[in-house]
């Protein structure tokens, strides 16, 4: 050993500890983990404390999802505009579908541009912490943020669907009626909608994989469990709270209706699916918050 480096470690040996108020400055800096007191659905200070995570999560989940794409930013609108023209030959050429006096691709394009975000929202969302259990054992961080940021980064696709709608409006020289001002009421609906069933199927997804496997089917059955290619009319009078039930209901008759003036705005069929939304939202974050103890030791 040379002597300059005996020189150096002698040196390190006779410095003083370092004061008492150094180590409480350091001290201060922190942060310790605990079991929380009492109960809550959502921890609204550390979410505001974690906003940044969800903000780099958000895009992350936009950037993979175009990265080393040729046609990028384009998906998002061949999903939809490929279904609309697929559902007016098959549903308004060939089975006569009604569309309520509208042209059949404004028809169905309108239900398809909410519907498309709630089905993919709704396939990441659930998804999200299972394609993450790295990230779960590894570091804290709320868990609620991974379906919540896969159902945001959604609206961006969202936008661009709109935008079409427009255009395709625009190109049947059809404009919206008044009630398009109601239009921003429904999205809130559609993004509470999407986060709930989220929420709840992402924790049981975790546990049960057999979620995951099955959600092409769930998606697919749904959609016909929707008037995506068929309106509300067809459905009997007697029945149709009960098919309010599902809350992409009032949501899609809301686009058709705020947009094309296919009927008054449904209040009713909004309502019922804005409390079933609601209960579905509170109750998967109870659920979610329950088993978000053990998502670690299972993913």
């Amino acid at each position: 050993m040379s002597t300059d480096v005996l020189a150096a470690a002698t040196d390190l040996e006779s410095e003083p500890p370092a004061p008492a108020g150094d180590l409480v400055a350091v001290s201060e800096f922190v942060t310790v983990i605990e079991r929380r007191s009492g109960w809550r659905l959502l921890d609204w200070k550390e979410l505001h404390a974690y906003r940044d995570l969800f903000r780099f999560l958000v895009w992350r989940q936009v950037k993979v999802r175009y990265a080393q794409s040729a046609i990028g930013i384009g998906w998002a609108i061949i999903q939809p505009v490929f279904s609309m023209l697929l559902f007016t030959v098959v549903f308004g050429k060939l089975a006569k579908v009604s569309s309520d006096g509208v042209p059949y691709a404004l028809f169905s394009f309108a239900a398809l541009v909410p519907w498309t975000y709630f089905s993919n929202a709704l396939t990441d969302g659930v998804n999200s912490l299972v394609s993450e259990a790295n990230m779960l054992r590894k570091v804290y961080f709320p868990r609620i943020l991974m379906p919540l940021s896969a159902v945001a980064a959604k609206l961006v696709d969202f936008t661009i669907a709109m935008v079409c709608l427009a255009l395709l409006m625009a190109a049947f020289q059809h404009l919206p009626p008044w009630q398009c001002v109601f239009v921003p009421l429904l999205v809130v609906l559609m993004v509470v909608t999407a986060a709930a069933v989220s929420i709840w199927l992402t924790a049981l997804a975790i546990q049960y994989r057999d979620i995951k496997h099955a959600m092409t089917f769930v998606v697919q059955l749904a959609m016909y469990a929707s008037p995506v290619v068929y309106p509300t009319s067809l459905i009997p009078d007697q029945y149709r709270l009960l098919y309010a039930i599902n809350p992409m209901v009032g949501v899609i008759e809301g686009f058709r209706a705020g947009l094309l003036g296919t009927q008054p705005m449904p209040w009713s069929l909004i309502a019922i699916g804005a409390a079933v939304a609601s209960a579905l939202l509170l109750t998967g974050l109870a659920y979610f918050r329950s088993k978000e103890r053990v998502f670690a030791d299972v993913a």
